[in-house]
């Protein structure tokens, strides 16, 4: 079946192949309805469904033939809308992307200038990320009265990071709306760039995606969602499934199609997974089936504790390889947290058995990795102005909030890097002379460490960098439990062995 002429929601259940659907649609429209490739975006959630999208379509065309094509998450779209569209925004080009770890740091800055305490600092961050995600403005929340204290925050939370030149990874999202809203042009420039737009995994969107989605598509409505509300798991940050549903009040001529069969699994698992999925409140009811079988029975065993729980997974592993022949390879463990990975590590190393660990946290996601990271950054590249916010106070220099906002201000009405800013006379008329001194003896000294690792060894320079900074007796005296201190300084040695691996 090929459907093109008004927008279309596939409800795809797990396994039935919903990926190949988005990947041939996109092969269809280039070649079938001669569609140029750089009129049509796919969407996803993650670098990785992305990655496999884009290998996936090149597989189906030929060399060249979907030059121009955009296959991308919603954060590198709404990147990409306020990169070409800063200057509307009123950002100078360069300007940074807060982490969470970031915008956390500035929340605590702050609350810290205010005289109050950080210790809600996470939470509060997480109250603001909830309202850009419904597309609340901070003058939309001071109105409705909704959290007083968080909402004043929230505004000056924006400020600064304007002042900074600086958005969050909500403002991806967020400031292309309030582009679009606000300015016409920009908007029909880009349903002009954008003429045909897939969705993939809908179910996962929350309001401000789909306001995005409603506005790129327009009247043309050329769209094509895929999508499974009983595979919504994301509704805790802000994913709506009846996003699925909203669909057929604002696409009157919307087509939706079931896709029910799974290729993946064999019937026993779908009979069990229908089973639970009927305890589900139902958008779009549907029943899945497979042609692979019916399949072995399902074992449920009960453990005492959590190593006998790991003991008896792995003791079913070694008769699968002796019974079956199974290769480890052919094995997977899941479980809920990756706190309850090391039970299973544990068991598996005991008995010989490899094993590689998917989507536990990442080595340069530890903050003290991305402190010296961000120094390094900032040694490379003085624009870096995210890498300067995050390690000018780390540790504390006594450099507060307010110096920095200024400093913010004054960089951008000069249109340069606040690294750069910082070296100018100019800027001494807005600080105090106590506040100037501080920030020129921090740029200085950066100076220096860059010099010294231009002129003799990197992973020296980086080890004074560490020692000059005291960071050591800092993280000492910022964490309270001797063994998190332990993991961090083991850390920051493994960084600087890999520093030096990659300069040898």
């Amino acid at each position: 079946m090929h459907h093109i002429d008004t927008p279309l929601l596939v409800l795809a259940g797990a396994g039935s192949g919903k990926t190949r659907v988005i990947t041939h649609k996109i092969a269809w429209l280039i070649r079938q309805c001669g569609l140029s490739p750089s009129h049509i975006a796919a969407l996803t959630f993650t670098n990785k469904a992305a990655r496999e999208m884009k290998a996936r379509v090149s597989s189906l065309l030929d060399k060249g033939e979907g030059r121009g094509l955009r296959i991308s998450t919603f954060h590198t779209l709404g990147l990409d809308i306020i990169r070409r569209e800063r200057q509307t925004l009123g950002y100078r080009e360069g300007f940074s992307i807060f982490d969470a770890q970031d915008g956390e740091s500035l929340i605590k800055e702050l609350l810290h200038r205010d005289g109050e305490q950080g210790d809600m600092a996470k939470e509060m961050l997480w109250q603001i990320s909830s309202w850009k995600n419904r597309t609340l403005t901070p003058e939309a929340v001071a109105a409705s009265g909704e959290h007083p204290p968080v909402a004043r925050l929230y505004s000056k939370y924006n400020q600064h990071l304007k002042a900074y030149n600086a958005v969050d990874f909500d403002d991806l999202i967020m400031l292309p709306l309030q582009l679009f809203r606000h300015h016409r042009e920009a908007l029909e420039r880009w349903q002009n760039r954008i003429r045909y737009l897939l969705v993939d995994e809908y179910q996962d969107t929350n309001e401000a995606q789909y306001e995005l989605v409603r506005l790129l598509t327009g009247v043309r409505c050329a769209l094509t969602v895929v999508g499974d509300d009983d595979q919504s798991i994301y509704t805790w940050r802000g994913a709506r499934p009846e996003n699925l549903a909203q669909l057929q009040q604002d696409y009157p001529s919307l087509e939706v199609i079931k896709l029910e069969q799974n290729y993946r699994s064999m019937g026993r698992i779908l009979k069990v997974a229908n089973q639970l999925i009927d305890n589900n409140p139902h958008l779009f009811p549907k029943r899945l089936w497979s042609e692979r079988g019916y399949g072995d029975p399902i074992l449920v065993v009960t453990a005492a504790d959590e190593e006998d729980e790991a003991l008896k997974v792995v003791s079913r592993i070694i008769h699968l390889q002796f019974q079956q022949g199974c290769k480890p390879g052919e094995c997977a463990i899941l479980y809920r947290g990756n706190y309850q990975s090391r039970p299973f590590e544990k068991a598996l190393r005991e008995h010989r058995i490899p094993y590689q660990i998917s989507g536990g946290t990442s080595f340069f996601a530890h903050s003290e990795v991305k402190d010296i990271i961000s120094y390094l950054r900032l040694l490379n590249n003085p624009d870096d102005d995210a890498a300067f916010l995050r390690v000018v106070n780390t540790p504390r220099r006594e450099i507060g909030a307010a110096t920095l906002e200024k400093l913010g201000h004054y960089a951008t009405s000069r249109g340069i890097s606040l690294f750069a800013a910082a070296f100018e006379l100019g800027l001494k008329q807005t600080l105090s002379e106590r506040a100037y001194e501080r920030l020129n003896q921090f740029v200085h000294w950066l100076v220096d460490i860059a010099d010294r690792a231009r002129r003799g060894d990197p992973v020296a320079a980086v080890r004074d960098l560490i020692k000059e900074t005291d960071y050591l007796s800092w993280l000492n005296d910022s964490v309270d439990a001797a063994k998190t201190v332990e993991r961090k300084t083991a850390n920051i040695e493994e960084l600087i062995a890999w520093i030096a691996r990659m300069a040898a």
